[in-house]
This record gives C-alpha cells, structure tokens and sequence, in this order.
C-alpha cells in the first residue's frame, strides 16, 4: 500500500487533465514513456509479458483482456477507449490469443475479462461486458 505522501495532489491531477486535454485538442500522441496512470491517452496493447508488467508496475491500470472474434469484446472496446482517454488511469488491452500465457496466469476462462491494477497489484476482477459509470467509479476509488 502506497503513502499517502505518494498519492498525487489536486493540482497534480489538474495538470494532468490539462496535459491530456490539450493534447486531444492539437492531436497530439502521448510518449511510449507515459504508460503510468494519466500518462496515455488512448490503450496500451501489450506485446509481452514483460511489457505487461511493466505496463501495470505503477499507478492505477485497467486490463482489458480480450479477443478479436468476440462480440462482447468489441461492444466494451468504445468503453474502454473513453476510459482511456478521459480517466487518470491507463488502460492495457491484452489479446488473449496472442497472449495466452498471460490469460492463463490470470485464470481468464471468459472474454472480456478486466482487471484493475494498482501499483502492480490485482485488486479487482470483472467478467463479461460492465457498465461504462461501474467502471469509472471503481477507477475513481483508486486515483
């Protein structure tokens, strides 16, 4: 569990706001260095498994395993998209054909399964499509 010293101040979250907001406004791209919570505006695809843990080692990171043939899946995609671009948390999508070992270790039987990682820790698990405001509000627990 983090400190509270570690947890960001309003006008920390302000700025970041601001730095997404102006860059949606100038199209603008986040850098690759920006993983950690409130640093990507768009989802993190992960490539590894070490980008994996790289990816949910800091801050606060909704998971969004998935596949491309899955109708549910593609139903959550506009969701965690938002999420993504107007949460402070990033977002990582993981194919789980691609990556099979990763859904394996994380006991994923069903797509989409998300989780939500805070500082390298699982600290929720949902199963099937969720509600766009659930998942902001368990988001909002964390930030």
């Amino acid at each position: 569990m983090s400190e509270a010293s570690d947890d960001p101040t309003d006008e920390e979250l302000e700025r970041i706001r601001e730095e997404k907001k102006e860059r949606l406004v100038s199209g603008e791209s986040a850098d690759e260095s920006d993983a950690g919570a409130g640093g990507r505006d768009e989802p993190i695809h992960v490539e590894s498994q070490d980008h994996f843990e790289e990816v949910v080692a800091e801050g606060v990171v909704l998971v969004d395993f998935h596949a491309d043939w899955c109708g549910p899946c593609k139903m959550l995609e506009p969701i965690v998209a938002d999420i993504a671009e107007s949460t402070d948390a990033a977002v990582a999508k993981v194919d789980v054909d691609a990556r099979q070992g990763l859904a394996r270790e994380y006991g994923v039987q069903g797509v989409p399964t998300l989780f939500l990682f805070v500082d390298g820790e699982s600290v929720e698990r949902r199963v099937g499509v969720q509600d766009e405001g659930a998942l902001r509000d368990l988001i909002a627990q964390h930030v």
